[in-house]
């Protein structure tokens, strides 16, 4: 910051604020304008059913397919049964109610083919929704 000191030691110092107005104002307007852009939280409506009995217990619960590597082979694995081949794998999809779709989750080791095999055998089998979850 510089200080003009023109016409003696007893006049005090000039400060030119100019560039601290122009950022304060740039601030402003940056708060004002990207306030409004998103959509208000108030304003999403939920997707769940409150429903009476056992079938409000089963809409919560996920499907899920698990593809994993046991003993260096894939494994797709569906609730306690185990598969290895796609075959197996699309007739033990077509069993399941095909209106809450399907997740699939691909644990570290697996090939990429084994778990698009996965996802076209839910394809195959009638599921519209089907969405990949990488595992931790």
């Amino acid at each position: 910051m510089r200080f003009n000191r023109r016409g003696g030691a007893d006049r005090k110092p000039e400060l030119n604020l100019a560039s601290m107005i122009d950022a304060t104002f740039l601030l402003l307007a940056f708060f004002i304008f990207t306030t409004g852009q998103g959509q208000n939280e108030s304003k999403l409506s939920p997707n769940l059913r409150v429903e009476q009995g056992s079938e409000a217990k089963d809409d919560l619960e996920p499907q899920v397919l698990e593809v994993l590597r046991v003993d260096s082979k894939v494994v797709f694995r569906l609730g306690s049964s185990d598969m290895e081949s796609r075959e197996q794998l699309v007739q033990a999809l077509e069993a399941l109610p095909h209106e809450k779709g399907l997740f699939v989750r691909v644990y570290g080791g697996v090939e990429v083919a084994s778990a698009a095999t996965a996802i076209q055998s839910a394809r195959d089998a009638g599921f519209e929704i089907v969405t990949y979850v990488p595992a931790k």
